[in-house]
């Protein structure tokens, strides 16, 4: 069932394979949407390495050792061509919330879409850099409204057993997208006309209608219905999910259990983005602040230097086909996010946040004092520190990349769900603006920058070393959790006792009493696996 508890012993375990794969096969299908944050992310480093794109948006240069194709680019110019997306999806995710609270989690895919198709568009017909930048502007709103509602809709319709693999879903989907980017633009790199850039610009229109035109057959979020009052059809769209009728007793004992979590939410006041920074019983304050520091944390491992500057970065060390070592770490992105979708629900969050932290450290040190070692002659120095950028990507892909999504997807109630996240994912929004803007000051050379080059990786690094001191103190373990038994975790634990106490939730089947709205034990034992 999407989230909730069983309503007996053994029930769900007999039937889980059997009854839940139709619900859980429509809910990843939502995981499509990362398709456009990845595909729109990845395709801009391509297209400002392209020689017709700089051709038509820069200027004439004679420095062929720092610029091969002839043409140019300023560092504020490349600052803001990269960085705009993430403006315009920072306002998008927090627009998510309202249109996600008024027009439910599905409604506001579909006007993400929408405003997704108009910036692209925009991107593909234009002919100046201004109007470009204007394009990605839009695209960012629709991308940042995705970005909100998917991995709330994720969190709020999948089985709980299954929650983390599903939410992961999203990032896999990210990560699919990078390497469509980087093989399309590798595909297109070549041509010398404008279709060598607005070809990778426009197939993301492809993407956008596959999303909207399958979001039409999935239910919606059968919690947003609940708090919107409408419980013959939250009993319909959790029906769906589970394959059961909606008058089923495992159906009604769910719908209960969300009714009475949101009733003793209720009862504390209409809730506000105020409220999700208040520190009340269930600790709102250090959950809102969980969620939007997780997020930022993750742009700051510098995971999106390389998938935004990567090309460019690859090509001034030396390395000699660019595109196609993009393409590979893409390729790794994709493959490695599959074993954190596993693991996730084997090792559970915490735990991996805590080791893919101290292992993408690791990497990046070593990346930094290899880097500053070698001459970009060395050919096989070079070949090693691609290597080592793969590792660092590996160990994001598998820990921090799914499970920052998974967190924020969860940790957070009800009443001021779509608030909190999309606070967090403003968050994730705001620092990959700000990094996307400050990269290229920090890395290239010439005057007015830092020229640090490969020593950015000195920074990745630290900031990884903080990743780990915050997961450690931050984040608790939820793994096999309801959205409701995670709220009773916050009540009754800390981070630090955030395991022993899930275990006892789980043992125990604790759950919210319908009938008084106070937390209630079950003597009987549950049949998921602590």
């Amino acid at each position: 069932m999407a989230g909730g508890p069983v309503a007996a012993s053994g029930s769900v375990g007999a039937n889980a394979p059997k009854s839940k794969l139709a619900g859980i096969l429509m809910v990843s299908f939502a995981c499509f949407g990362g398709i456009l944050y990845g595909y729109d992310t990845g395709t801009i480093s391509g297209i400002t390495a392209m020689k017709d794109w700089l051709r038509l948006m820069g200027k004439p240069t004679n420095d062929l050792a720092q610029h091969p194709t002839g043409y140019m680019i300023t560092s504020s110019q490349q600052s803001l061509v990269t960085s705009i997306l993430s403006l315009g999806t920072f306002f998008g995710a927090l627009f998510g919330s309202p249109l996600s609270d008024t027009l439910g989690r599905r409604g506001a895919i579909f006007v993400a879409c929408l405003v997704f198709v108009f910036g692209v568009s925009m991107q593909t017909g234009c002919h100046t850099f201004a109007l470009f930048v204007v394009g990605r502007v839009f695209a960012g709103l629709g991308v940042g409204i995705v970005s909100t509602a998917i991995p709330m809709y994720l969190s709020e319709c999948s089985p709980k057993w299954i929650r983390g693999a599903v939410v992961s879903g999203y990032q896999w989907a990210i990560t699919i997208g990078l390497l469509l980017a980087s093989v399309v633009n590798n595909a297109t790199q070549d041509r010398d006309d404008h279709s060598a850039w607005r070809i990778p610009t426009a197939v993301q229109l492809i993407w956008a209608f596959v999303l909207s035109v399958g979001m039409i057959w999935l239910p919606e979020s059968p919690r947003f219905l609940v708090k919107k009052g409408r419980l013959d059809a939250a009993a319909a769209s959790l029906g769906r999910l589970t394959s059961l009728p909606p008058n089923d007793p495992e159906v009604e004992f769910e719908l209960n259990d969300i009714q009475a979590a949101l009733k003793e939410e209720e009862e504390l006041g209409e809730s506000s983005y105020l409220d999700c920074f208040r520190p009340t019983h269930n600790k709102i304050l250090l959950r809102t602040l969980t969620g939007i520091f997780i997020q930022a944390w993750q742009q700051l491992t510098g995971i999106n230097f390389i998938f935004y500057y990567g090309t460019a970065f690859f090509q001034n060390s030396g390395i000699k086909d660019p595109f196609l070592t993009t393409v590979a770490t893409n390729i790794v992105n994709v493959f490695m996010t599959l074993p954190g979708m596993w693991g996730v629900e084997r090792f559970g969050r915490r735990t991996l946040l805590i080791w893919g932290a101290a292992w993408m450290c690791m990497c990046e040190f070593l990346v930094a004092i290899i880097g500053v070692t070698i001459s970009v002659q060395n050919t096989s120095g070079q070949k090693g520190l691609v290597a080592l950028v793969c590792l660092y990507i590996a160990g994001f892909a598998s820990t921090w990349g799914p499970i920052a999504w998974v967190i924020t997807g969860e940790i957070f109630p009800l009443n001021v769900r779509a608030k909190a996240m999309s606070l967090s994912v403003a968050s994730n929004w705001l620092w990959n603006f700000g990094i996307g803007y400050a990269t290229p000051y920090l890395v290239n050379t010439g005057p007015g920058n830092a020229g640090l080059q490969v020593k950015v990786f000195f920074i990745w690094g630290s900031t990884c070393a903080c990743c780990v001191i915050f997961a450690y103190f931050c984040v608790p373990e939820t793994k096999g959790l309801s959205l409701e038994q995670i709220d009773i975790l916050y009540q009754n634990s800390t981070p630090l006792t955030s395991v022993k106490y899930r275990r006892e939730l789980l043992a125990n089947d604790v759950h919210v009493s319908d009938k008084t709205g106070k937390v209630h034990t079950d003597d009987r034992a549950s049949d998921e696996k602590v």
